[in-house]
């Protein structure tokens, strides 16, 4: 004898054929073809072979029917692994739902509520796919940090970041953790404004997106989990295999206020997670390009077994990227055996541009939103990563500004005709790495002539900094400046006369893209 019960799962609901026996240790059911696309299972929409769920340990096939079994203990999340061609459901926020989170008890009581008491484990427990085209080419968003702290940081964010990006081809979003600066009761509020961008969007969870009373680890992620799903998982999408990794290690509430207000945490991943990714990647091909996404960057403080065992499990890999956020600026990383790095080939890792930069701090523009410039001299933005087989690249894009806004020049507005030759002007090319050319010429001729990279205060930033008085609002105050990562430096050359000359800059980054700006100054 079989009933039809309906479990909703954060927000959507899902129909389940539920044995009227069945076995609480064991989560069971069928990923199928969801062919009429209303998420219920029909009898004529077949399962699918061969598609992975997890409980965040053990990772399972489905057969050649599309049905799987997995234990779960009282606190699990049961999700599917999306493969190639398909899509899972995305709810009104362009969250993707491919989960389902038993909790019998719910979460413990805490500042911001976490899951409901869910009850017995159903008996049935399915997951609908409908397929999708999938290109060899194709973009995605990376957002790291949007963290804003209240309504009006929200509302920066969606003029700053979300409006120019609506109308977008890429074909999903991640924000790479940090989605709010603490206050968890205004998830819904950000991704609301998020949606409106209308792509399906992930997330990653950031040191400000725990909860912070949580005794232990384990228990941190309770709101983002209802809002959410699980902190870690994987997907396809196309040719290339995605990694989302909860890098947070909470650990736990102490008695000074001050350490538990996103301050009492490191960079780890637990014994769980690792052991996820070990079985999630021995079943992605070493010819297939794998991407994870994570909050804290590898070169941050780490449970260093932790981080090791990563990299042992990545370093045979030669096509493998990592993207992370958190410091709040731009940097490409090339992790080498000084790092820690034991593989052939160095690996790459991205600390994303923050679409808060400097926490929206700064003065206000003229529409009101703060200039919140980087401490390392970029623009607040956003990444690209564009795919092409196992091939990809990254770019830069300043809030509201133009594709081509890649760097900016800085060279004081006069220069004495004797002291040309002895002057110095600085290059910051904000998506720059040790494996980008810089190079200049004077008035758009003559020979181009290389630049050095350099580590020190982007200069337009320290101007900036030198105008703030001690009576203007905190917020309005940019923090210290950092030794920008990616500044390069030369002196102007002799011979120039007297006048109005245009210095002309070009890169070529890591990819062999070339983008070009200019800067016109006086010699007197």
């Amino acid at each position: 004898m079989r009933r039809i019960l309906r479990v909703a799962a954060l927000g959507m609901v899902l129909p389940l054929i539920v044995p009227i026996s069945s076995d609480a240790a064991t989560a069971r059911g069928v990923v199928f073809h969801d062919v009429d696309g209303d998420g219920a299972r029909d009898p004529s929409e077949p399962g699918l072979p061969g598609v992975g769920v997890s409980n965040g340990l053990d990772i399972v096939r489905t057969d050649d029917a599309g049905r799987y079994r997995l234990d779960v203990d009282e606190d699990a999340i049961v999700f599917v692994l999306k493969p190639r061609g398909y899509r899972t459901p995305i709810d009104e926020n362009q969250i993707p739902r491919f989960y389902y989170i038993h909790k019998p008890a719910g979460s413990p009581d805490l500042e911001y509520p976490g899951v409901q008491p869910t009850g017995e484990l159903p008996g049935e427990i399915d997951f609908p796919l409908t397929p999708q085209e999938e290109p060899e080419r194709f973009e995605a968003i990376l957002m790291g940090d949007p963290q804003p702290r209240n309504q009006t940081e929200i509302d920066y964010l969606t003029h700053d970041v979300v409006e120019p990006l609506i109308g977008t081809s890429a074909k999903f979003g991640v924000t790479l953790g940090d989605i709010m600066h603490d206050d968890l009761s205004l998830f819904g509020s950000i991704n609301r404004s998020i949606a409106l961008i209308g792509i399906p969007w992930y997330n990653v969870v950031g040191n400000h997106d725990i909860n912070f009373d949580a005794p232990n680890d384990a228990l941190s992620d309770e709101t983002f989990e209802r809002t959410y799903g699980p902190p870690y998982y994987s997907f396809d999408y196309g040719p290339v295999h995605f990694l989302v990794l909860d890098d947070v290690y909470w650990k736990g509430r102490v008695e000074d206020p001050e350490e538990n207000v996103g301050g009492n945490y490191t960079g780890g991943l637990g014994d769980d997670q690792l052991e996820f990714i070990r079985r999630d990647l021995e079943g992605v091909p070493p010819e297939q390009l794998v991407v994870l996404f994570m909050h804290i960057p590898l070169v941050a403080p780490w449970i260093e077994p932790e981080r090791a065992a990563l990299y042992r499990m990545l370093e045979d890999r030669p096509l493998a990227v990592s993207i992370s956020a958190h410091y709040h600026y731009q940097e490409h990383i090339y992790l080498t055996v000084e790092d820690g790095w034991r593989g052939p080939q160095p690996h790459h890792h991205v600390i994303a541009v923050t679409a808060c930069g400097s926490w929206w701090r700064g003065l206000p523009d003229e529409t009101g939103v703060p200039v919140t410039t980087g401490r390392g001299g970029a623009p607040n933005g956003y990444l690209t990563m564009n795919f092409d087989g196992a091939g990809y690249s990254v770019d830069f894009h300043a809030a509201r500004g133009a594709s081509h806004e890649q760097m900016h020049v800085w060279v004081p507005e006069s220069v004495p005709r004797r002291m040309a030759h002895l002057t110095e002007f600085l290059v910051n090319v904000y998506n720059g790495s040790e494996r980008s050319q810089v190079e200049f010429r004077m008035d758009d001729a003559g020979e181009w002539t290389a630049m050095q990279q350099t580590a020190r205060a982007d200069p337009f930033y320290q101007a900036v900094k030198r105008r703030e008085t001690d009576d203007m609002p905190a917020l309005w105050k940019l923090p210290a400046p950092i030794r920008s990562p990616h500044l390069w430096s030369a002196r102007l050359p002799r011979g120039l006369g007297p006048g109005s000359h245009r210095l002309q800059v070009r890169t070529v980054d890591a990819w062999g893209r070339t983008f070009e700006s200019a800067r016109v100054f006086r010699v007197e």
